[in-house]
């Protein structure tokens, strides 16, 4: 199935990290490098892609239509595959101010313009509006406006974006006893829940606020060998600190791997946090999962210098 999306896409690997703290702790960390995949459709965002462009092109639809913030990784892959595969897209994003000075907005947005350069065609609406966006009304009027499109849920997570990270595990990730990975909406823990067998413990480190990401998963698996750890999601969706920029420098430095500041940042900081805390007992061994997202350290990097805060290397 990879060779769908052309020569452009390689396997993931693991990557074993060595640092004191694991040293100490007498814990084993690998990490999956699912940001290796692809230059532009990296992570999480890959699989949850592959089966619905697959999908679209079996309906026969030419379009591919999604759902993004500004700074969305989801969007920027969106248009990357669908350009790999030769569909059109369409994204739909929040925050109508933006279309007032498009030219000022793709100069200044590094993700809207990477979108733009590969065809997507961008549609902005009104915070209002795009609460309403799953509503039958809605995408009707984007049905008229635009014609016939493959939808795409914000995010990418659905039964089919599911089944495709479930192909994030391999034979070989069966010698891991706990497995972790960021969570947005869902999906791919989900796909990595259903995918994990019986001796493993799947923990989810939510990059959101709230206790609705439970009954989300639960949606999309009945097995019930999952955790999540909500105490490091920093705020909330895209908020950061000078600790987590410090902790995404430094493991920059030592291991010479990128993390993104929205999920894959605070997964891990979190998880050396609790290791460190004594939560993993001696000759664990654990398998981390880089989802990607990387081209949203350009964004955040523009907000932290208005913020006068330190900047993420990349």
């Amino acid at each position: 199935m990879m060779g769908f999306f052309s020569s452009e896409v390689r396997e993931s690997k693991n990557e074993e990290i060595l640092h004191p703290i694991l040293k100490e702790a007498k814990v084993s960390l690998y990490i999956k490098r699912e940001d290796l995949i692809h230059e532009h459709i990296s992570g999480n965002k890959f699989r949850k892609l592959k089966y619905n462009l697959l999908e679209a092109k079996r309906k026969g639809c030419d379009t591919i239509l999604t759902f993004g913030g500004a700074y969305s990784n989801h969007i920027a892959a969106t248009a990357a595959a669908g350009k790999l595969v030769g569909l059109h897209s369409i994204g739909v994003i929040r925050g109508d101010e933006l279309a007032k000075d498009l030219d000022r907005t793709l100069s200044e947005n590094d993700t809207l313009r990477f979108a733009s350069d590969n065809g997507m065609k961008l549609k902005f609406v009104s915070r209002n509006d795009y609460k309403q966006k799953t509503s039958e009304y809605f995408l009707e009027s984007l049905k008229r406006e635009f014609g016939l499109f493959y939808c795409v849920p914000e995010g990418g997570t659905n039964d089919l974006a599911v089944r495709g990270c479930e192909e994030i595990l391999t034979t070989d990730d069966g010698m891991f006893d706990y497995i972790c990975c960021a969570i947005g909406t869902g999906g791919t823990i989900s796909g990595i829940i259903n995918a994990s067998l019986t001796h493993q413990n799947i923990i989810g480190f939510p990059a959101l606020k709230g206790d609705f990401l439970s009954d989300e998963i639960k949606k999309y698996t009945h097995k019930t060998n999952w955790s999540l750890t909500k105490e490091y999601h920093f705020g909330g969706y895209g908020k950061i600190n000078s600790t987590l920029i410090e902790f995404i420098n430094t493991f920059k430095q030592e291991q010479n791997i990128a993390l993104d500041p929205i999920y894959t940042g605070k997964m891990l900081y979190g998880l050396f946090d609790s290791i460190q805390n004594g939560t993993f007992t001696k000759n664990t061994r654990i398998l981390a999962i880089h989802t990607g997202g990387l081209q949203g350290i350009l964004g955040m990097n523009k907000k932290l210098s208005k913020k006068k805060l330190p900047l993420i290397t990349i």
